[in-house]
């Protein structure tokens, strides 16, 4: 059993990470042991070493998103876990992927296939699961029509998720070209807020005040799904034309899932990076960053707005 890990440790808001040795814990009964091979960076990672919300303890190590080998299990844990590689999105509140080794619960992982890069695995379960969740909110409607509002690395899988199960998929940004459009099945490319409405669900990424603005484009009975805030008060009137609001945060399940949900979950993630060898799901290529540079990283990705993974190799 590895004793202590090199990790990289905050040290305030708004300040570098340090990298310096850190104890590991005992393993508990549900726990295993993951020496990180990728550790995915994701802006949840960066906006809260910027600032903090959730009081983190000076020396907590971050980080969400990672991807190595199982080298040692806990009490209830089938030992044949130890070698497999998996890839996992970890507890805000616990010491996460920004270390050589991480404490994860082996219920929360999911194995990768083995032609699936530990650097594009390590990139994926945040955005991925996430989109998976925003996805889920709805049932399929062959032929109906979807807003989406922003084009990061969720909405680019979720645009294709909807696609695939039969949805006309539009989406209004700035920045996405039309040959990055066809790659990923979209419809319609909107540069300023479409004038016709009839959609039968709004998935928006830019936060509340522009999901308001939006929420008339919706027909009947449609769907607000807020993947970035939410919106706190109905738009329409009690019983008029009953919009449906769902909010997405897959950090809550690490504090209110049960394991029934955190078995769909892995499951369902473990299918989708199946279909991402497949070329069913297409995924960008992340920038890939030495261990030793993860602050890089992390500028990297809060300038450049793209996937950065760190290789611990």
């Amino acid at each position: 059993m590895v004793e202590r890990t090199h990790a990289w440790q905050f040290n305030g808001a708004g300040n570098a990470l340090q990298l310096d040795y850190k104890a590991l814990p005992l393993l508990e009964a549900g726990q295993i042991l993951v020496r990180n091979l990728a550790i995915g960076i994701n802006p949840v990672d960066w906006k809260f070493i910027d600032a903090d919300p959730i009081s983190w303890p000076k020396g907590h190590t971050p980080g969400v998103d990672g991807a190595g080998e199982v080298l040692a299990v806990g009490a209830g844990v089938d030992a044949q876990l130890v070698g497999q590689i998996v890839a996992y999105h970890h507890s805000l509140s616990l010491d996460g992927s920004f270390a050589e080794h991480t404490v994860l619960f082996a219920n929360r992982v999911m194995r990768i296939p083995q032609s699936l890069s530990p650097s594009v695995a390590a990139a994926l379960p945040c955005p991925m699961l996430t989109a998976w969740q925003a996805f889920s909110k709805i049932p399929a409607v062959k032929g109906a029509k979807v807003l989406i509002t922003g084009m990061g690395a969720v909405n680019k899988l979720l645009a294709q998720m909807l696609s695939h199960s039969g949805f006309k998929v539009h989406v209004l940004s700035q920045s996405l070209t039309q040959e990055q459009a066809d790659k990923l099945s979209i419809d319609a490319v909107f540069r300023q807020a479409p004038s016709a409405g009839g959609y039968f669900a709004l998935f928006d990424a830019n936060g509340p005040d522009t999901a308001r603005e939006l929420v008339p484009l919706l027909q009947a009975n449609g769907h607000v799904i807020s993947i970035l805030g939410r919106i706190d008060n109905p738009v329409d009137a009690p019983f008029t034309r009953t919009i449906s609001y769902h909010e997405i945060a897959l950090g809550a399940l690490h504090d209110y899932g049960d394991s029934a949900q955190w078995q769909r979950l892995v499951r369902d993630g473990e299918r989708l990076l199946e279909d991402v060898v497949a070329g069913h799901l297409q995924v960008e290529q992340p920038s890939e960053f030495a261990f030793d540079a993860l602050n890089d990283a992390l500028i990297f990705s809060k300038e450049e707005k793209q996937k950065a993974v760190v290789l611990n190799q």
